[in-house]
């Protein structure tokens, strides 16, 4: 056996189309707006750092620059010393004691002085040659005794290079007596015009805060720097070069000298550094600014913040937007089940609206087409078992009348052979009235009070049959006299009371008649003091009333039968005839219908 698989959706887990779509749009908007999120704060994030690199790189190559141009006027003011015809005859010629040579070193100490006056920022000045000659500053400065000059690093490395210029680290110039400053020196070769070759040096001392006040100038944040090293690594400035001396504090030199880009990143998490390199072809130094990468951010941070809420008000906004759509969308297929439930409940007289053509359309104009002709067939339907119904009704009436009829002649012939000739024309002409009143209404349903008189009038003949034998009486309630009843209920209840009660009663019987209201319904009893019936039969009655009617076919005759089946037919099942009693007592027969004063004749309850 083949069993059938059950399909499996997502969608299936919503209970309405329209939540299920404001779910969908809702999803692929929050997936988008994540990924616009994603891209935004990653593109944001590397512009950033791309525009920081960017600045900071312009910073320090002006640094870079600026250093430059700072050391390329030192070594014009050091070309015009080392040029000059003075300093060369001063430390190369033999003769010292000439008046000329008294006036060179006049000049030289007169350049050195308007050099130093005019500069703040250059601490020492002077010339030495291999031969121990020398002039410092003012002339009185002397150099260290216990010191070689030409064993320094600068001196050495002026003497080496191709282009005999050299520009130190800083350093603590201890060469000259009583002068212990940090400073840059620059220095020149001077070569022997005589010989041809480097046998001394011009150097001048620079101030190291002006190199300090070029670096420091220029600002990368609130916890950026810039500082510079030589071309060995050395560092020549550097803002915290106290703490680097100490040792409390490192710098990524290695990283620096190895680095074959303008910048590179060290570091994670809040330790995370920029470093931005700018090499000087004319010194060898190189700049480098370091900046705080969470600094960098800061501005990133931002415009998350604004792209967060941004997402929110989009996210905000898509909600809305979807639920309103997804309203609109719905609507038809909404309206389609509003309608389907009203066919639920029986009601075929609806239709859909159809506002789009569209799938939802098509399928609201096959429901029209379909609860129309479902209605039709009702309608017919209903006009068909509406005629069998009343020819039904019909049928049943037309056996009232011939078994009245028959019962009436037979009581006129008992009292014709009894000889009871003015009661014969009485009774008959009470008989006439009867079937006046039941032809000259073709209406289905009578008031309670014409059902009495017509009751009335057939006593009044069963009396004169009976004489002695039969008493009744009749109390109807006015609140019921105008109900509508189906005709001729009470006559067979009455006729039975009569043949099977009264008629078996050794004395005088009675007939009682009530009619009063209890709730929604009209009851009318009727009651005889006759033999009784046993509790069998009346359990049988009981129990058959509402289905097996022939049980009171058999009891009461084909008159209680018809009642039952007209007064079923007609109000419902919960309407009818119902029996009391017990053998040598009291047996009531009970009718209830509708409380209704309008009901129309073919309007029959369900």
């Amino acid at each position: 056996m083949k069993q059938k698989r059950k399909a499996v959706s997502i969608f299936g887990k919503f209970k309405s189309i329209q939540s299920a779509m404001m779910a969908s749009f809702s999803a692929l908007m929050i997936l988008a707006v994540l990924i616009f999120l994603s891209i935004a704060v990653n593109y944001t994030k590397k512009t950033i750092y791309e525009n920081s690199i960017h600045y900071i790189s312009q910073i320090i190559k002006q640094v870079n620059r600026d250093i430059d141009a700072y050391i390329d006027y030192m070594e014009n003011i050091s070309s015009v010393i080392a040029k000059s015809s003075d300093v060369s005859r001063y430390l190369f010629d033999e003769d010292q004691m000439t008046q000329e040579y008294v006036a060179q070193k006049e000049r030289i100490l007169t350049q050195f002085h308007t050099i130093m006056e005019s500069r703040s920022d250059i601490y020492n000045i002077a010339i030495v040659g291999d031969n121990g000659k020398y002039l410092v500053n003012s002339g009185s400065d002397k150099l260290t005794d216990y010191i070689d000059i030409k064993s320094l690093d600068w001196y050495q490395a002026t003497m080496e290079s191709p282009i005999g210029i050299a520009v130190s680290s800083s350093h603590v110039q201890n060469a000259i007596q009583s002068s212990y400053q940090w400073v840059i020196t620059l220095s020149r070769a001077l070569v022997n015009n005589q010989t041809g070759k480097k046998e001394g040096l011009f150097f001048v001392d620079l101030n190291y805060s002006a190199i300090s006040d070029l670096c420091s100038s220029n600002h990368i944040g609130q916890k950026g720097y810039v500082f510079l090293i030589d071309a060995n690594g050395n560092i020549v400035y550097h803002p915290k070069q106290q703490l680097l001396y100490g040792g409390l504090q490192k710098e990524k030199i290695d990283e620096i000298m190895n680095c074959t880009s303008d910048y590179f990143f060290t570091g994670d998490g809040a330790q995370r550094r920029l470093y931005t390199l700018s090499r000087s072809e004319k010194t060898g130094w190189c700049v480098v600014g370091v900046a705080d990468s969470q600094e960098l951010q800061k501005n990133a941070k931002q415009a998350q913040i604004m792209y967060l809420i941004v997402a929110g008000c989009l996210l905000l906004g898509v909600l809305v937007i979807s639920n309103r759509l997804s309203q609109d969308l719905t609507k038809p297929i909404r309206q389609l089940r509003d309608c389907m439930s009203t066919v639920e409940e029986g009601n075929f007289g609806v239709s859909v609206d159809i506002a789009v053509e569209n799938e939802i359309g098509s399928l609201s104009k096959s429901f029209n087409v379909m609860t129309d002709r479902i209605q039709a067939l009702i309608e017919q339907n209903y006009y068909e078992q509406e005629q069998k119904r009343k020819s039904e009704l019909r049928a049943l009436q037309a056996q009232i009348n011939p078994h009245f009829l028959y019962n009436t002649l037979d009581s006129i012939i008992w009292m014709a052979e009894d000889g009871q000739n003015e009661d014969v024309v009485v009774m008959t002409s009470a008989l006439a009235r009867l079937l006046r009143q039941s032809i000259s209404n073709e209406q289905e349903q009578v008031t309670v009070a014409q059902e009495i008189d017509y009751v009335t009038s057939y006593l009044t003949i069963q009396k004169m049959r009976y004489k002695d034998k039969l008493e009744y009486e009749i109390e109807v309630s006015p609140e019921i006299r105008d109900v509508k009843i189906v005709k001729f209920t009470l006559q067979p209840l009455v006729e039975n009371a009569i043949y099977h009660g009264i008629k078996y009663k050794a004395s005088k019987g009675t007939i009682w008649i009530r009619g009063f209201a209890k709730k929604d319904k009209a009851l009318i009893q009727v009651k005889d003091d006759g033999a009784g019936i046993d509790e069998e039969k009346m359990r049988k009655i009981l129990q058959e009333a509402d289905l097996a009617e022939p049980s009171l076919q058999k009891s009461g005759g084909v008159g209680i039968l018809n009642v039952q089946k007209r007064l079923r037919l007609y109000y419902g099942k919960e309407y009818g005839i119902s029996y009391s009693g017990k053998v040598g007592e009291q047996t009531t027969a009970i009718v209830s219908i509708p409380l209704l004063r309008g009901v129309e004749d073919g309007k029959k309850g369900e």
